[in-house]
């Protein structure tokens, strides 16, 4: 299948575009279509990574299956037969990459769970021993283990990198027993998904979840445990005290940290191999982890 850089190439107007998804508000529903756009250091690059936005689609999917008994989400169908006509006559594009779900009150947090230690978390602790406020013993390494599972919650930015809040800023945004069930669903999906990699192989090193209430329901919308909202690392080999090699973008990054660029856009031109090894290693995570998600829209890729 072509890349798919925009909706709009096909003549439809997203509501909003954001940096990898364009949604559109269908009133009670949203379409949501998964672009292969990417970004780093907060750049949208002229480029694409051919068949990612069907990976991070088809992953969210495995995952949201996987707990479907844990808590509910906001997918309603993956058909584009059965979306409104507008996209179904573009089913053809669409197919493997578009959502149609249920519209939630969302919830402006992130809520980010950290499992091990590294990047802005390993930063943190090497300046005051904490990460988001919770003190950690001394000596800890690069992407070494924590002692338990930390929930760090976020805002959620529109543009730019989200930012760290105290829970006790989570639970004036949100309220107490909001805050208190999503910190408590998000630790515990982490955990699960957590077992269920490690015993594939892959290490989950952090990752963030979005919530939002249908019905007065809590539910689990926008992504779940991709790699553009995860670090997942090989278990094997895992040595603390280094970089470890990970599955999503950072070919990407590490290529464009060897360019003459300032980190704003447009981002420099990038070869086509660098393209297409970034594009494997989406694919090879999806293929471990979800080995039946990667079969039904191999076809997409």
């Amino acid at each position: 299948m072509p890349a798919f850089r925009s909706s709009r190439d096909l003549g439809l107007t997203p509501d909003f575009e954001g940096k990898v998804r364009d949604l559109f508000d269908l009133g009670d529903q949203l379409l949501i279509v998964t672009t292969d756009r990417i970004s780093a250091f907060d750049v949208v690059m002229d480029q694409v990574v051919p068949g990612r936005g069907v990976v991070l689609n088809a992953m969210a999917l495995g995952w949201f299956d996987y707990f479907r008994d844990v808590i509910p989400n906001h997918v309603l169908t993956t058909d584009p037969a059965e979306f409104p006509a507008a996209f179904a006559a573009h089913g053809e594009a669409l197919a493997g990459r578009a959502l149609l779900v249920r519209k939630a009150e969302r919830y402006d947090v992130e809520c980010v769970v950290r499992g091990y230690i590294a990047g802005s978390g390993w930063k943190s602790y090497g300046k005051d021993g904490t990460i988001c406020g919770h003190r950690l013993p001394d000596g800890l390494r690069l992407a070494e283990q924590l002692p338990e599972p930390l929930f760090t919650p976020s805002t959620k930015a529109a543009t730019g990198h989200d930012e760290n809040i105290p829970y006790a800023e989570m639970e004036r945004l949100v309220g107490g027993e909001a805050a208190a069930r999503m910190r408590d669903v998000s630790l515990s999906l982490y955990a699960q998904a957590a077992d269920r990699a490690r015993d594939r192989g892959v290490i989950i090193a952090d990752t963030k979840f979005e919530f939002g209430l249908v019905d007065g329901r809590l539910i689990l919308i926008d992504e779940a445990l991709t790699p553009d909202s995860s670090r997942f690392w090989p278990a094997e080999g895992h040595t603390p005290g280094g970089e470890p090699e990970s599955w999503d973008k950072q070919i990407l990054r590490n290529f464009l940290e060897t360019c003459d660029w300032n980190k704003e856009a447009p981002g420099p031109h990038i070869p086509a191999e660098v393209l297409e090894r970034t594009s494997r290693r989406y694919r090879e995570v999806l293929d471990i982890l979800f080995p039946q998600e990667a079969k039904r829209w191999a076809a997409y890729l």
